[in-house]
């Protein structure tokens, strides 16, 4: 299905996913000024409907991961540089290029199962990115890219199922992991509790 025949995602949200909206929404309509674009200039560069730019920008809708990457694409930026919050942007030059305090931490929910996903590395720009994964009961990691560079990670706790290409692995709390970001790959949490992951990519292009 098209974004055009999307008139809105996500518009359930409670508070959380609300704010999470309105600030994803006032970067995207800062990147795209920064860039001196309309709307519609933008939506025909990311395949993305004008109307869809427009909710989301005013925070009426809680964009998919596949529609962020199409606009991070289209205005040249990671998809992390929609998640950045204000004290992230105010903390000082010094401290932003090696530290992140826990209460700038960007945050996406990813689809209808709310993984979630914190970045914990403190810039946006290298080649070493690393988060915390939240996988509730039942959620699935549907929206993981694929591409050059390499994966891993370890699990802080509870149990997931991973699979890498053809095999799949259980793993539990203390467990770790790694390989190429190339070979398809996903996360399932089958249990009946929330599991917690490091996620760790070393990326060689800048499309996380």
């Amino acid at each position: 299905m098209s974004d055009s025949a999307l008139p809105a995602e996500n518009l359930d949200v409670d508070a959380d996913e609300q704010l999470e909206a309105m600030r994803i929404g006032q970067r995207l309509r800062a990147l795209r000024a920064e860039r001196g674009l309309t709307i519609l200039e933008l939506a025909a560069k990311a395949g993305v409907s004008s109307g869809s730019i427009s909710q989301i920008e005013r925070g009426a809708s809680n964009p998919s991961v596949s529609t962020l990457q199409k606009l991070r694409a289209a205005l040249g930026v990671t998809l992390w540089s929609f998640l950045e919050s204000d004290g992230a942007a105010a903390a000082p030059a010094r401290e932003a290029q090696y530290v992140r305090r826990q209460a700038n931490r960007p945050r996406i929910v990813v689809g209808t199962n709310q993984l979630t996903k914190e970045l914990l590395s403190p810039r946006d720009n290298n080649e070493l990115r690393f988060m915390i994964l939240t996988v509730p009961p039942g959620a699935a990691s549907g929206s993981f890219l694929s591409g050059p560079g390499d994966k891993g990670g370890y699990v802080l706790s509870g149990r997931v199922e991973l699979t890498i290409g053809d095999d799949v692995f259980e793993i539990g709390e203390g467990d770790s992991f790694q390989f190429p970001s190339t070979i398809p790959h996903q996360v399932v949490n089958r249990s009946g509790a929330e599991a917690k992951l490091v996620w760790i990519i070393n990326i060689r292009e800048s499309h996380l």
